[in-house]
Formats: C-alpha cells, sequence, structure tokens
C-alpha cells in the first residue's frame, strides 16, 4: 500500500476511469450497522481537486449515507480494477449531504459537466479528502463492463418532484437504525 498527496496524475486518471466505486459509512459508536454501497453510471462522479470529489445520490431503497455523514461525516470510497492492471484506490475523508432542497444543490450540480439525467438525484455526497492511498489489488477478478443501467433513472422519470419529496419523507424517512434521514434537510 501507498499513501498518496493528493488525487493526482495516474490516480486521477484511474479514478475517472472506473465505471463502479463502493462507498463506506458507519454511526458514531459501536451499535448500528456499516453500510457500504456500490455507485456507478457514467456522469455520476468528479472529481473536484487534490482533495475534494463529489458524486450524485439518486433516489434509492436507503439512504445509510446520508444518515451517518450528518452524524459524523465519516466516508471512504474505494475504486477497484476490473480491467487491465490491478489496483485498488481509497479515497478517506469527511463528506456532507448537500440535498435537492438545498439553496447550494444547484451549484454543485452544475459541477458534473455531462450527468445522464438530474431529475432523480436526491442530492450530491461532498467530500473533502483527507487520505488517498492505493494497494496492488491482485485478488480483484477481471470483469468486463457492458455499460451503465439506465433501470434507475427510468424508474424516476415519471415521477414528479412531488413524488419524489414523499418518496424521500416516507422511504427515506429514518435509517435501518433509527437515525433520522434527511431530518437536517427538510422536504418542502
Amino acid at each position: 500500500m501507498k499513501v498518496h498527496e493528493q488525487i493526482s496524475g495516474r490516480l486521477r486518471e484511474f479514478i475517472e476511469a472506473q465505471p463502479m466505486f463502493f462507498v463506506a459509512t458507519a454511526p458514531t459508536g459501536p451499535g448500528g450497522h456499516v453500510n457500504v454501497s456500490p455507485k456507478g453510471m457514467s456522469g455520476t462522479f468528479v472529481v473536484l481537486g487534490g482533495h475534494r470529489v463529489a458524486y450524485l445520490d439518486y433516489h434509492g431503497s436507503g439512504a445509510e449515507t446520508t444518515a451517518h455523514l450528518d452524524e459524523n461525516g465519516r466516508i471512504t470510497l474505494m475504486f477497484c480494477a476490473f480491467q487491465g492492471p490491478p489496483n485498488i484506490v481509497r479515497l478517506h475523508g469527511r463528506g456532507r449531504t448537500v440535498p435537492v432542497t438545498s439553496p447550494e444543490f444547484s451549484e454543485m450540480l452544475a459541477l458534473f459537466p455531462s450527468p445522464p439525467d438530474t431529475h432523480a438525484v436526491r442530492s450530491v455526497i461532498d467530500v473533502a479528502v483527507e487520505r488517498v492511498s492505493d494497494s496492488c489489488g491482485y485478488a480483484v477478478p477481471l470483469m468486463s463492463y457492458e455499460g451503465d443501467r439506465d433501470l434507475l433513472v427510468r424508474a424516476h422519470e415519471r415521477r414528479s418532484e412531488e413524488d419524489l419529496a414523499e418518496y424521500r419523507r416516507v422511504k427515506n424517512g429514518v435509517s435501518i437504525d433509527g437515525r433520522p434521514i434527511f431530518a437536517a434537510h427538510p422536504v418542502p
């Protein structure tokens, strides 16, 4: 394993080339569940500098990342090479949720040059990266990338803004550990 000063050069190229990454968060203290979520879709992740990244958070069945970030801010993002030379890059840092209801949301959304669709985005996750490391990835399997799935976008395109707000209220009201989600970000 090697720790790097920042995201730059070949690390940045590697991160930006990956069609998928994983996000891990956990609540404070010994209780509760650690959450790991796969993320993907072209145009939903951006490197904003040597110590800052962001990704689009789409409506989904849970919102553990938001609950954990609101509680303690801790987040790790992991990128694996499933093709080409083996490599794993981890970005450890402090994240924050910028929900669709925030006045800052439009400004954050503009940082993504080519998102697939923004109607179904419920927030932007903004990460201040504190540690950048990479390791061998020798045990990561070789797999082929066939393309992005469009099911998430299609599932939400028929919903109105009011429907999406209701979805957040009902489906994303509390985490699996009973922590409030979007409590700090009221639904209009």
